[in-house]
């Protein structure tokens, strides 16, 4: 009677944590729109912010010792904080001059993307199975972007550098800890700061720091708080993700982010009115298929390696 109780108070944690994950992750880019489309906060500002609080956020969480620190070379992180820089200021960049649709659909690329770096420049083999998912997935962020009325040349040279610029920053996470036997909190602990540092030294060349528009500027109240909500937000997504891979399985995990990004990308018609035809609409559902046929094969394949390990003798 014991054990059911404690299987049940662990799946009410694990159902907490999931629905704590979507109406973060949500939550955060409906958020930003918000801020960039009504308050005109500048992007690489609100970056910024992100970074210091989820320091802030994991010096805390240390402190209460929900993770370990562990002492790591700056040296060795200096290109990934760099990375992680252009991926979060791109990505939002993106979502700037993008509609929510095109932004959740270019960050699709980033699939094949890192299929096609690891092939180049780590000599990772995938199957052919894997290989053809790539194509729907291509196809219907191209028959998006093709139709889409608020069509915006600069978004999507945005999009596409943050695609390039994240791909980058998640193989390069791989290889991180793996080489320094850390898990992704022990290195964003060290990687924030880094890269906030490094955003400290770039907003002023890029954008005004006092007076009209900057960070210091005349801001309201209620732009301000907006501003430290999204940063908190941004860093209760970092902290939830790492939970859920912690404590759920990789399907769980994989299928969850794709209930989020049906979600996030009706929550953007809905809620900023932006126009779709029929052909974007077909672009967004192969662009899915895509996503879920990877997603199926990819752990169908990992499960067949698990099996083999376990039936070696």
């Amino acid at each position: 009677m014991a054990s059911l109780a404690d299987r049940m108070r662990g799946n009410g944690r694990i159902a907490a944590g999931l629905l704590l994950n979507l109406l973060v992750s949500i939550c955060i880019v409906f958020l930003n729109k918000w801020i960039y489309v009504h308050h005109g906060f500048p992007n690489m500002s609100l970056t910024l912010v992100h970074f210091v609080v989820t320091w802030l956020g994991l010096y805390i969480c240390q402190k209460l010792d929900i993770f370990a620190p562990k002492s790591l070379p700056p040296s060795k992180l200096l290109l990934l904080a760099l990375s992680f820089c252009g991926f979060v200021v791109f990505t939002n960049l993106s979502l700037q001059n993008n509609t929510i649709g095109t932004y959740q659909l270019a960050k699709a690329m980033t699939t094949p993307v890192i299929i096609v770096i690891q092939t180049l420049c780590y000599k990772k083999t995938f199957s052919t199975k894997i290989q053809l998912t790539l194509i729907p997935i291509t196809l219907g962020v191209i028959l998006n972007s093709y139709y889409d009325v608020k069509f915006n040349f600069l978004g999507m040279v945005f999009a596409a550098l943050g695609v390039l610029v994240t791909s980058l920053y998640q193989v390069w996470v791989g290889a991180k800890q793996h080489e320094l036997q850390v898990n992704s909190m022990q290195l964003l602990y060290y990687q924030a700061p880094m890269s906030s540092a490094m955003l400290l030294v770039a907003v002023p060349f890029f954008e005004p720091v006092f007076g009209e528009g900057g960070i210091f500027g005349p801001w309201s109240v209620s732009a301000l708080l907006m501003v430290l909500l999204s940063g908190v937000i941004a860093f209760m997504v970092n902290l939830s993700i790492y939970w859920i891979i912690g404590n759920t399985s990789p399907v769980t995990y994989n299928m969850f982010g794709h209930f989020k990004f049906c979600i996030t990308l009706f929550g953007g018609y809905v809620l900023f009115k932006d126009p779709l035809s029929i052909n974007q609409g077909l672009g967004m559902l192969c662009t899915l298929f895509g996503i879920l046929a990877y997603t199926h094969l990819k752990l169908s394949e990992q499960e067949g390696s698990k099996s083999k390990l376990v039936q070696r003798p």
